[in-house]
């Protein structure tokens, strides 16, 4: 079935529909969000990074959302804190600043690394002077979360290491211009011990090769300036990873029906089609692509109230699908999108703050 003949979706890019989506999102979240409430400024990031890249920022009151996204910043109590190994990044919600209880313990969350990045890639969008923030303490306290092998763990009080949260460590040093928070030769070292045999990267050694770990580790290594713009086109050479190796598996992964898939007999995912494009937009190898395929599977997984899904025929969209929806549609250079930093993952306006 096509997907002109499928009524939740559209034959076209319905642009302003989607912009009004977003708008909704922005006003209200629906109660199926409910459970998210922790990652709410990471729902927030989908929403004004994706207004930006529809060209409709100017639907939000940027001084509103600049106030709510600083209020999230975690602070040291004394300057002895400074010191307890806590990062001072930026909380994920408001429920993860609630204070001791009355038997003095902590029930909150923690400032968050994924957080953070959105945070500070909000700021960055609407146009906050990141000069005003204290990346010192940022960077510093961050420092602190990295792993002997060059991970980082997402919080101060420990969880899980992987290739998601040297990305945004990364991406916060490059977006604040201070690497004093990461040990890059460490991170490298960790990045070029993910890659599988079968040239993909997973998200820690020895792990199976995934479209978004290889996302972060290509990004990553942009990021931190070990890999170039284009590196196949300007004929650079890197000892760093296996790059035929790699483009061989990232390639395999558009999926007859047009779609990307994250990994081998997987079926083909919205959100792929950003975690694998930017991929191959940083490698310089987009001509690869089969962009009329790509581009109506994505129409093939777009609601014709707003957003898209993470398949073609599914009710309802969500956020996280409908802004990698959004950053697919700026990568195949739709018509009234704004082009995207791939490394970022924001407008290229908004990455180099005009």
């Amino acid at each position: 079935m096509s997907s002109r003949d499928d009524d939740s979706c559209s034959c076209e890019m319905e642009k302003e529909i989607h912009a009004t989506f977003l708008e909704m999102m922005y006003h209200l979240l629906p109660s199926p969000y409910e459970p998210q409430e922790i990652n709410h400024i990471t729902l927030a990031y989908f929403i004004i990074s994706g207004l930006d890249i529809l060209n409709s920022l100017h639907s939000v009151p940027k001084d509103a959302v600049i106030n709510w996204v600083l209020s999230f910043q975690a602070h040291p109590g004394t300057k002895v804190d400074l010191n307890n190994g806590q990062f001072y990044g930026f909380h994920g919600s408001k429920t993860s600043q609630f204070p001791p209880n009355e038997n003095g313990v902590l029930i909150h969350n923690n400032s968050h690394l994924a957080s953070t990045y959105c945070a500070i890639a909000i700021l960055k969008i609407v146009g906050y002077e990141l000069s005003n923030l204290d990346s010192e303490l940022i960077v510093t306290s961050m420092r602190s979360l990295q792993q002997p092998d060059g991970s980082f763990m997402p919080i101060h009080t420990g969880g899980e290491t992987d290739l998601r949260f040297v990305y945004c460590a990364a991406a916060i040093c490059f977006m604040l211009d201070n690497w004093n928070g990461m040990d890059k030769e460490k991170a490298k070292d960790y990045i070029f011990h993910c890659q599988s045999y079968d040239g993909g990267f997973g998200l820690v050694p020895g792990a199976e090769s995934h479209g978004g770990a290889t996302y972060c580790a290509i990004a990553s290594l942009r990021l931190m300036g070990f890999i170039e713009d284009n590196i196949l086109s300007s004929c650079a050479s890197s000892s760093l990873i296996d790059v035929p190796l790699l483009l061989d598996w990232i390639l395999q992964r558009q999926g007859a029906d047009g779609g990307f898939q994250g990994r081998p007999n997987k079926a083909s995912d919205t959100c792929y089609a950003f975690w694998i494009g930017a991929v191959l937009r940083i490698l310089g190898v987009c001509n690869f692509v089969d962009n009329k395929a790509l581009r109506g599977f994505l129409l093939s997984c777009q609601n014709k109230y707003g957003g898209f899904s993470k398949y073609p025929g599914e009710e309802f969209p969500d956020l996280y699908h409908s802004y990698y929806g959004y950053t697919a549609f700026s990568l195949l250079e739709e018509s009234g999108f704004k082009s995207l930093c791939s490394q970022l993952g924001i407008t290229a306006s908004a990455a180099m703050g005009h």
